[in-house]
């Protein structure tokens, strides 16, 4: 038991609801479970409404040192709508604010609708929002002079992508965007179950968002030769040549398990232990670090009272990239193998899809 009184083995914190954005359309858990069950792609060619000039970019990416840039990727259908009179903002400001700010506005509301929490009843109350967010570029430089401006600070700024939502809901709990690249959208769990354990908050928004303003990252990945040859990623296999870049959002309600039975939510599953590390000095800056990974998972693990042979099905970073996923499949199997014959854990990653 910690020094706050929450017993996070007998009262863990449970999910009692979610919402969740991701390509070709999918905007409910269900949608995303049949995508997977069915083993389909959602990836699709480039946005034709965000001005983006495609031909240009795919043309670029032939020239000397870069690698080809394929017309593929997955991408948000409906990054570019939102109803501003719905979550009281003007339209000048709506289109100066970054589409990931409206993206998680939308999927907050739904998972808290999921949970069977009416988002207005939360005003003044404890609730925290965690969100994982990287991705920049959306609108002009501040530097220029635009009819956007005055707008550009609070509408491009990551840290405004959790405090939009504590602002519109009047959330009194702590409000933290994230950034750790790959890693945004867990490191902003970990800290959201942390923020229950602690007595932060009682309730929390959890979760993550991507949604490119521009094909820049296209571009340098293109540069570093880490993009697939043929628009397609391959997690773990033999044919992976590369990663494919992709959008999404998804948002998790938190709450003790005890508080949660006592309201009548559905508990969707409960957390055992998170964790969270750091490669310190590893081979690169970017470079994967196995000895870290293996590390965190043995703690997390050990956070949770349980041993490899319990762990049933492991979701993998699985970028397709040659280093990180040899390096990562080294953790794993260093952590997982050492179980009986015919035992171990399912790996997998929806990155292939």
């Amino acid at each position: 038991m910690g020094d706050n009184g929450f017993d996070g083995a007998s009262d863990p914190v449970a999910i009692v609801g979610m919402a969740l954005e991701a390509p070709g359309g999918i905007d409910s858990a269900d949608k995303y479970w049949e995508l997977l069950s069915h083993g389909r792609e959602a990836l699709g060619p480039f946005p034709a409404d965000r001005g983006w000039r495609v031909r240009e970019l795919l043309a670029g990416s032939r020239r000397g040192g870069f690698k080809e840039i394929h017309d593929r990727g997955g991408f948000l259908s409906g990054a570019t709508m939102f109803d501003p009179e719905f979550f009281g903002i003007s339209p000048r400001e709506a289109v100066a604010m970054d589409p990931q700010q409206r993206v998680v506005l939308r999927v907050s509301w739904r998972a808290l609708e999921n949970s069977g929490i009416n988002p207005d009843d939360l005003a003044g109350h404890d609730v925290g929002c965690f969100v994982g967010a990287s991705a920049t570029g959306y609108g002009p430089q501040m530097s220029s002079f635009s009819r956007h401006s005055g707008h550009l600070l609070a509408g491009t700024a990551l840290s405004v992508i959790s405090g939009r939502v504590a602002y519109t809901l009047g959330l009194a709990g702590p409000a933290l965007t994230v950034d750790s690249s790959c890693a945004s959208a867990l490191a902003a769990f970990h800290l959201a179950v942390r923020s229950i354990q602690n007595g932060d908050c009682d309730l929390a928004l959890a979760g993550g968002v991507n949604v490119l303003g521009s094909p820049g990252f296209f571009v340098e990945f293109s540069k570093q030769h880490a993009l697939s040859d043929d628009g397609h990623c391959r997690p773990y296999s033999a044919q992976a040549s590369g990663t494919v870049w992709a959008e999404g959002a998804a948002m998790f309600v938190l709450q003790r398990k005890s508080a949660a039975l006592r309201a009548g939510r559905p508990v969707v599953a409960e957390v055992r232990a998170t964790a969270v590390n750091q490669d310190g000095r590893s081979a690169g800056l970017s470079a994967p670090s196995g000895d870290a990974q293996v590390r965190l998972f043995r703690r997390a693990m050990a956070q949770a009272g349980i041993g490899p042979g319990d762990v049933g099905m492991v979701e993998g970073h699985g970028t397709g990239t040659r280093l990180g996923d040899r390096t990562e499949l080294r953790s794993l199997a260093h952590t997982y193998g050492d179980t009986a014959p015919g035992g171990g854990a399912l790996l997998g990653s929806v990155k292939s899809n």
